[in-house]
């Protein structure tokens, strides 16, 4: 008898951060695997165009490299978050300290489906929301990340 295959839900999910305490002197909060989205999840090749010799009508498009987006986590502003403190003491002392992080698609027993595992990630920018008092809703706080590469586990 065949199985049916049902594509897993995108909205379980958690992000773990490698912090090492004694390196980056912050240590892994409960709360800091909790994010509203992910974004940044994709890769692509660049391409550079040559031009045939002679013969104008052609032109080749070659691989160059691969390059990968920022990564951009949102969720909810979390008031005591090592994760911030993190970010804050990149951006106040210019320290850039990249940690390994991974993204885990988790399905209803809470085990990983599908993990792609962050190489060297480093805090490139930090916002909140704007704060308005015309809208009942959370604060939003994002953070977007840069890093070298992904893979996928």
């Amino acid at each position: 008898m065949a199985t049916t295959y049902y594509p897993p839900v995108s909205f379980h999910f958690k992000v773990e951060f490698g912090f090492k305490e004694e390196l980056h002197g912050v240590a892994s909060n409960k709360s800091d695997i909790m994010f509203q989205s992910v974004a940044g999840l994709s890769t692509e090749i660049v391409t550079e165009m040559i031009k045939e010799g002679g013969e104008n009508r052609f032109e080749h498009e070659l691989p160059v490299r691969t390059k990968f987006p920022n990564l951009v986590l949102k969720r909810g502003l979390i008031k005591d978050s090592s994760l911030i403190k993190w970010c804050l003491n990149t951006f106040e002392h210019l320290e850039i300290r990249p940690v390994d992080l991974e993204v885990k698609l988790l399905n209803e027993k809470h085990e990983p489906l599908v993990t792609w595992a962050v190489k060297q990630a480093w805090p490139k920018k930090w916002a909140v929301e704007d704060l308005n008092a015309q809208e009942s809703k959370v604060l939003v706080e994002s953070l977007e990340l840069r890093y070298q590469f992904f893979t996928i586990l």
